[in-house]
């Protein structure tokens, strides 16, 4: 059967950290916590505005004006999401190329904010073609990546989330993959406990799936996966 994947795209693909560290840095000179939040972080505060000013107080006055400088930069640059340096300059072919060798159903998600310019979607769809993938299916959604994954009856989901990865494990069929550059025994060992697959970069987890598709005996993730389940 037709093998179906989606991939996260901040933190997966597209390096959104740099891309936030260097509009900062511009306004400030220097980065700061700011650098470390998600367009996700982002777009749930947009999308609960009353809840969040509930909780402004936690923050400095200072930090907020921060944040709401850096991403009024951000919503006010024309296609900023067409701008973002990929994580691995390769990633983004060689899934195009897995796909079309081994017949994958691919998705590409997200939550991203509205920016000056195209439509969100537009814009992802416009990088992941610089990048090397024609045509791509890309959905911009909000809410838990497991309804997501239910509905689009997903076999696997890469993401660089816990959250998302939780919800997908918990919420749908798909077996989750979880990014997490830089060693955290924490989250890997809860990851592990809730039979979430995790891998060091989007190019381990690549290897991890083609070794599958291509029938070879699976190691690292997918072999602790598979003791779980078949694939199909």
């Amino acid at each position: 059967m037709t093998v179906r994947i989606a991939f996260d795209m901040d933190g997966v693909l597209a390096d959104f950290a740099a891309a936030i560290r260097r509009v900062e840095s511009r306004l400030f000179g220097t980065p700061s916590t700011v650098a470390a939040e998600t367009p996700e972080d982002e777009a749930e505060h947009e999308e609960a505005q009353a809840a969040h000013a509930a909780n402004a107080g936690a923050r400095s006055r200072e930090a907020r004006s921060r944040h709401d400088a850096v991403w009024n930069a951000i919503h006010n640059t024309v296609d900023f999401w067409t701008t973002l340096a990929p994580l691995d300059p390769h990633a983004v072919r060689r899934i195009h190329e897995m796909m079309l060798r081994h017949r994958w159903e691919v998705f590409f998600i997200t939550q991203r904010p509205a920016t000056q310019g195209q439509t969100v979607q537009r814009q992802t769809q416009q990088w992941l073609s610089q990048q090397g993938f024609d045509l791509p299916s890309v959905l911009v959604i909000g809410g838990s990546r497991g309804a997501a994954a239910a509905a689009l009856r997903l076999d696997f989901h890469v993401d660089d989330s816990p959250q998302h990865c939780l919800d997908v494990a918990c919420d749908s069929r798909a077996r989750a993959l979880l990014i997490v550059p830089e060693p955290d025994a924490v989250t890997e060992n809860s990851a592990k406990r809730l039979r979430i697959g995790v891998a060091r970069s989007i190019g381990e987890a690549l290897e991890e799936l083609e070794q599958k598709a291509s029938g070879s005996q699976p190691t690292g993730i997918l072999s602790r996966l598979s003791q779980i389940v078949d694939w199909r």
